[in-house]
């Protein structure tokens, strides 16, 4: 019979291993920390009406060549509900979780993406570990964070930072791949150095397949809202956590609306975003 291998014993002597580097972990966890403080203190500054002005507003920019105004009817109807219901400033926490987990996926996944489509070797290194990232169970993110970083809103970045990277990566490399070889070459037949083909021909060209990872990240990240709720993230998923502890179906469904709502609204706007550039 063969030996049943201790996995699990070794893997918690790895994290045994790694919480002696407290001095580590404290500085990411700061860190993490400063750019949620950030993001929550300007949605705390500024007035609800306000805010749901500028959204209306970034929308309409976006949409002014469509003609289509259903989107802006949908925006304002659904941002003075939640109001309304008095979600707003669980709102703005769920959004701040969001967007600091996309920014950190972004500043991680666009480099790793062109790296991967500059180099074949790197591209054979990193598929599996995205693999590996997307097909793990989000929970299991949860216990390493904890782990790591405590309970609170900054393990919940982490676990949606690894859960949301995937995409971005992915669609970079598949981006930068897809750009027209003549394009790459005349680029070089001018004297163009690498920098000012990446930038100037290779991204130019790949930035709606590149915004699409971004839009998949991005909602990827909301996925995780209800998930890091478990963990003292807080959020729409702290209301939707505590509703299914007290077996409330109208609150639960209440703050879960909310969360579709907001799902919505940036779904579009990063789409539009992604359809503007294409079609100008």
């Amino acid at each position: 019979m063969i030996p049943k291998l201790p996995l699990a014993q070794w893997i918690n002597q790895l994290v045994d291993w790694l919480t002696q580097f407290n001095g580590f972990f404290n500085s990411i966890t700061n860190f993490f920390q400063a750019i949620i403080n950030a993001f929550q203190w300007v949605f705390d500054l500024i007035p609800i009406w306000l805010f749901i002005i500028l959204i209306l507003g970034i929308t309409y920019w976006e949409k002014r060549h469509d003609k289509k105004w259903g989107l802006l009817i949908f925006e304002l109807l659904g941002l003075l509900l939640i109001w309304n219901l008095g979600f707003w400033h669980d709102m703005t926490e769920t959004l701040t979780l969001v967007l600091t987990s996309t920014l950190i996926a972004l500043v991680i996944g666009i480099p790793l993406g062109i790296w991967m489509a500059k180099q074949n070797t790197v591209q054979i290194i990193v598929n599996p570990i995205l693999d590996f990232m997307q097909t793990m169970p989000a929970f299991v993110y949860l216990i390493p964070a904890v782990a790591f970083f405590g309970i609170g809103m900054v393990p919940g970045v982490l676990a949606s930072v690894i859960f949301a990277t995937p995409p971005t990566v992915r669609m970079t490399n598949l981006g930068i791949r897809q750009v027209p070889r003549d394009l790459t070459e005349a680029a070089e037949a001018y004297g163009s150095s690498s920098w000012q083909k990446l930038f100037k021909v290779e991204l130019p060209i790949a930035r709606p397949t590149i915004m699409a990872g971004v839009n998949q990240s991005l909602m990827l990240a909301l996925s995780m809202v209800v998930i890091a709720s478990m963990i003292g993230a807080l959020g729409l998923g702290t209301q939707v956590y505590f509703a299914v502890g007290r077996n409330d179906a109208g609150a639960g469904f209440a703050a879960g609306l909310a969360v579709v709502i907001l799902a919505i609204i940036l779904d579009r706007i990063t789409q539009s975003f992604t359809q503007d550039k294409n079609s100008h």
